[in-house]
Formats: structure tokens, C-alpha cells, sequence
């Protein structure tokens, strides 16, 4: 309990100083971006939005949110998270499903508990009961007020807000998740995430109406893609973590489907250093969606490049 007390007055504190969305900030600390209102998005039905998700769409170059674009006070895969990255760029959302003991889908990367939440453990041996009365963890070790969410909930926070792009990790049927976001009418704001060709078509053969996320390495993975049969018109790819492939990226954009990188890593840490020409100097080399741990600093890049290309 003392723990508990001692973390949360440091979430108070740390919230004061770098700006919890649940504070009010002077309007001189925001930059003309970072208004959450402003970046969010909706979509009439699946066809508008594989439309926003093609390459050559007005929307330009994206931020991917990893794991929902965590920072201090603010843990990975929580809807708090979540609503905090739109104050800087209408980023898709990426986050992370798993199931409990009793078949509820929820948010977490780990199988395990210990990481990210005040509990221990395997998350699949737990109930929707037991995880609800743990408190998420951040980064840095803070308990936070924040708990599991179900992946219901999200799917009920990003109507009308923003796009959520769903890594199934094993384990979780695929149909149990397709099931999940029919009866929550979230086709119009859900990518599924796959890493294999065979997920892929799976995903493709139950709901051909998603937007599907899939993984390739090579130029003949990235072929056996187009030639599987999956509309290209329902595709993003994601083409790897740190390295430019511009003969992947070729191939997609001469199909209109966007390439995303993973920069979480190295090229996140560069940033840091080298600010957002890092990230400017990707999308300057085809890259569609910068998937990032440092939203604020891609969203600069993001900007800027609208910025330069308005008449």
C-alpha cells in the first residue's frame, strides 16, 4: 500500500511537469499540433478508410503509436496513452491482444503480468475479474491509476477518433477477434496485424472487408503477397524494424499500398539525438508510416513534410 501511495503522488508529480492530458496546460507549452481534438479521425464505413490508407491519399505520410505511444506516467496500451499521442498527430494506434482464462479479449504485450501491471503471472491464467484489479506500470517502474482495458473498450474509445491497428498475439483465435470487432461496428477504424502470409489470407478469408497489416522481409516475400490473392486495396505492409528497402517499397507504392518502418530501436534512440530530420530523411525515401516510440519527434517530421507540400 505504500508503494502504491508513494507511486501514485509521483504520477501527480510527474504529470505536473510534462503535462497529463487530465491537466489543463498553457496554451505556450502545445505546440499548434499537439491538440487532441484536432488530430482525430473517422471514417464512414471499411471502403473510406482502405481509401485513407492507400498510399497516394491526401493523408500523407503517418505515425504509427507503438504499443499506443507510451511516455512516463503513461503506460503501454492504455487508453489514456492512446488519447495522449493524438495531441500531437493523427497517429494510428497500435496495440496488443490477448485473451484471459475466461475467453475476454484485452490489451497486453506480455503473456506474462509482471512487466506492465502491479500483477505476476501469465495473463492466460487469469480471469477478466483477477486482471481488473491490477494498476498498468510504466516504463520507468510508476504505478499508475491506469488498468488493463478489453479490447471492447478500445474499440468503443477510437470511434470517431482514431484507427487501431490490432498485433493478435498467439494463442487468440482469429475469428474470436473478427467477431469482436463486427459486433462493436469497428471495421471502419481496425487494422489486423499479421506476421505471416498464411495469417494474412486467414484474416482476409473472414472479414475481406478489413484493412489488414501484413509482414514481409524480401522482395519475393513482398511479391507472394500481391500474387496471394488478398486485395491490395484492403493492405498496408510492414516491411521490418531499422532498414529502408527500396525495392520493397517500390513494389507496394507501384500498387499503392503504404510502407511502414519500424523505428523503434536505434533509429528511435538517433532521434533523440538528432531530432525529427531523422525521421524526415525516411519519409523522404518512401517510407508511408513511421511505426515510433518518440511520437512527439515523428509527428515534427510528419508535419513538416505537409507543411512542404502544401501550395
Amino acid at each position: 500500500m505504500r508503494r502504491l501511495r508513494a507511486s501514485l503522488w509521483l504520477v501527480l508529480l510527474v504529470c505536473w511537469f510534462s503535462g497529463c492530458a487530465s491537466l489543463e496546460e498553457p496554451a505556450r507549452e502545445a505546440p499548434s499540433y499537439a491538440r487532441a481534438a484536432d488530430q482525430y479521425r473517422a471514417f464512414a464505413d471499411a471502403d473510406a478508410l482502405a481509401a485513407y490508407l492507400r498510399a497516394g491519399s491526401e493523408a500523407g505520410p503517418l505515425v504509427s503509436a507503438h504499443r499506443g505511444g507510451p511516455t512516463p506516467a503513461y503506460p503501454e496500451n492504455a487508453i489514456a496513452t492512446f488519447e495522449r499521442a493524438l495531441r500531437y498527430t493523427p497517429a494510428l494506434i497500435e496495440c496488443d491482444v490477448r485473451m484471459t482464462r475466461d475467453s475476454v479479449l484485452v490489451l497486453m504485450h506480455d503473456e506474462t503480468l509482471d512487466r506492465t501491471t502491479t500483477g505476476k503471472g501469465t495473463l492466460a491464467d487469469q480471469s477478466l475479474e483477477a486482471v481488473r484489479k491490477l494498476l498498468l506500470v510504466d516504463h520507468l517502474g510508476i504505478i499508475t491509476p491506469f488498468r488493463i482495458p478489453t479490447l471492447d473498450e478500445a474499440l468503443a474509445w477510437s470511434r470517431g477518433r482514431a484507427v487501431l491497428t490490432l498485433d493478435v498475439k498467439r494463442g487468440v483465435p482469429p475469428a474470436h477477434v473478427v467477431r469482436a470487432i463486427r459486433r462493436m461496428r469497428a471495421e471502419n477504424r481496425v487494422v489486423v496485424i499479421t506476421h505471416t502470409l498464411a495469417a494474412a489470407q486467414r484474416i482476409h478469408q473472414l472479414a475481406p472487408e478489413l484493412m489488414i497489416s501484413a509482414s514481409v522481409e524480401t522482395l519475393a516475400d513482398t511479391q507472394a503477397l500481391l500474387d496471394s490473392g488478398i486485395d491490395p486495396s484492403r493492405l498496408i505492409v510492414f516491411t521490418g524494424v531499422g532498414e529502408v528497402k527500396p525495392d520493397v517499397i517500390d513494389l507496394l507504392h507501384r500498387h499503392d499500398i503504404r510502407a511502414i518502418l519500424g523505428t523503434f530501436g536505434l533509429i528511435d534512440d538517433r532521434a533523440q539525438e538528432g531530432g525529427a530530420a531523422v525521421y524526415q530523411a525516411l519519409i523522404d525515401r518512401g517510407i508511408d508510416v513511421v511505426a515510433t516510440d518518440t511520437v512527439p519527434l515523428a509527428a515534427e517530421a510528419v508535419e513538416a513534410y505537409r507543411m512542404a507540400e502544401m501550395p
